[in-house]
């Protein structure tokens, strides 16, 4: 198998809301989008964001169409966790878990949008745990 490309997927009430946070705190661009449907992107992200309308009919399987962004999270490694956190606080960004760091080195903290979903910045104080995405 050959990947050409990744994404993520997520399911909120408020595609636009979404849309609006990552782009304007974490810097994506809107590659293209439709009725309860946005796809998002950054060179360095290595994959695209999607967000898509709780319910959406054309949502498959059955199963997905009334699942909410619950329990997930999007994590992205950055050089400089100190200043990261400042940037969004000042940026007036709901801060859900103030900076922490794990005995294995890793310090992060979560930010949340309107919808809820969690995004997690981490820098690694040491190098990562093998096997560890870096």
């Amino acid at each position: 198998m050959r990947i050409t490309a990744s994404a993520i997927s997520l399911n909120v009430e408020d595609v636009s809301a979404s849309a609006a946070f990552v782009k304007r705190h974490f810097g994506f661009t809107e590659d293209m989008s439709a009725d309860g449907f946005v796809s998002l992107s950054r060179k360095d992200a290595g994959f695209n964001l999607i967000f898509l309308r709780t319910g959406l009919k054309s949502l498959k399987p059955e199963s997905l169409k009334h699942r909410k962004a619950e329990g997930i999270l999007v994590a992205f490694v950055v050089d400089d966790i100190d200043a990261e956190y400042r940037r969004l606080r000042d940026e007036g960004v709901r801060i859900v878990t103030p900076i922490e760091t794990e005995p294995w080195g890793e310090r992060f903290f979560q930010v949340a949008d309107d919808n809820g979903v969690i995004l997690q910045l981490v820098q690694w104080m040491n190098p990562p745990p093998e096997g560890v995405a870096s």
